[in-house]
């Protein structure tokens, strides 16, 4: 679910919008891959990705004049952790770091979208994560199948291991979800993960798309991809690509306050308004523009990235710094961050 970084390195590398001639180039892009650092049993490990963005940013800006004529502002980086540009999963945490100082001119491309975070800035552009469209393809099963499930989740409802006294992973919600519904029959809720899982989404009505410890998940993708209604239980969440599609219209939202509701929410739902979502739902081009797929298509995911940064153009005059002009503090930010990586 960390992957969009390296997917969309592979698609500039053979995109017509890309230029070899740097002076003709409107933004410029430097593919880091700090998701790539993994613990031994292979979960992305975050902390050491500042030391690793620090070290890509000294070589681009000792290398090349491109990054110090604007200190970055011309510049994406796409940081698809957690808390993006925060790195850390932990919110309380990541809120503490902040986004890293380096990265205060760049425009980042992130799964982490909330509204009045810290750790989204202005001018951020926020992706889905990736879900491998390849694999969700093989799993279709014919739209004539009913949708016999009411409402379906598979994923943890308490992180023992990170939050052995529960109430912070996901800020209770899932917990609340757990603890209320474990026993409705309207509710098909596990932690196992079975390997009818892809299909077991489209046999649903409702997906539920709780926070975990951030706010976005895989889980919005493959709903929307299997014409599954999301239940978005993420106060302030920060969807992806907007313009392109119409959450409102396709999802229903629910305050984590007030997930021990939900059954009343759902059910009383009409039949029309469910009915106009999996219209809508149905439609190939909402599907396409949640995909990073190989090669690239119309519509999707990739060219929603660069319609974001189309409308940024052109630069405003007053990003371009005067020769030996410097606005980032290189030495800013948590001691252990300033090593070399």
């Amino acid at each position: 679910m960390f992957a969009a970084e390296i997917y969309m390195h592979r698609f500039l590398l053979s995109s017509p919008v890309r230029t070899l001639n740097p002076e003709e180039a409107d933004w410029f892009y430097t593919p880091v891959y700090t998701t790539c650092d993994l613990t031994p049993n292979g979960l992305p490990l975050p902390f050491k990705s500042p030391r690793m963005m620090r070290s890509a940013i000294q070589l681009i800006s000792s290398n090349w004049p491109y990054w110090n004529r604007t200190e970055g502002a011309d510049h994406f980086f796409i940081v698809p952790h957690d808390f993006g540009a925060c790195f850390h999963y932990q919110e309380e945490k990541a809120i503490e770091r902040g986004i890293l100082p380096l990265l205060q001119r760049a425009t980042l491309v992130q799964t982490f979208g909330q509204r009045n975070h810290v750790c989204l800035k202005e001018g951020s552009i926020t992706v889905p994560p990736y879900a491998p469209p390849q694999k969700m393809q093989s799993h279709l099963i014919p739209p004539s199948i009913p949708r016999s499930i009411f409402v379906y989740f598979r994923g943890l409802f308490y992180d023992v291991g990170n939050d052995p006294e529960g109430g912070y992973y996901a800020r209770g919600a899932r917990a609340a979800v757990w603890e209320n519904f474990k026993d409705n029959p309207l509710f098909d809720i596990s932690t196992e993960h079975p390997t009818t899982y892809y299909e077991d989404m489209q046999r649903a009505v409702f997906c539920l798309c709780p926070l975990g410890w951030a706010p976005w998940s895989p889980r919005l993708v493959e709903a929307v991809i299997f014409g599954c209604i999301p239940v978005i239980i993420a106060d302030d969440i920060v969807l992806p690509f907007a313009d392109a599609i119409p959450w409102e219209d396709i999802g229903v939202y629910v305050d984590e306050k007030d997930v021990p509701n939900l059954d009343t929410i759902l059910t009383s739902i009409p039949t029309d308004v469910i009915l106009r979502k999996q219209r809508l739902l149905a439609n190939p081009s909402m599907k396409q523009a949640m995909l990073f797929p190989h090669p690239a298509q119309p519509g999707d995911a990739f060219h929603q990235i660069l319609n974001g940064l189309a409308r940024k153009l052109p630069h405003d005059k007053s990003v371009y710094l005067r020769k030996g002009e410097k606005v980032l503090n290189w030495t800013a930010g948590p001691v252990a961050d300033l090593k070399p990586w």
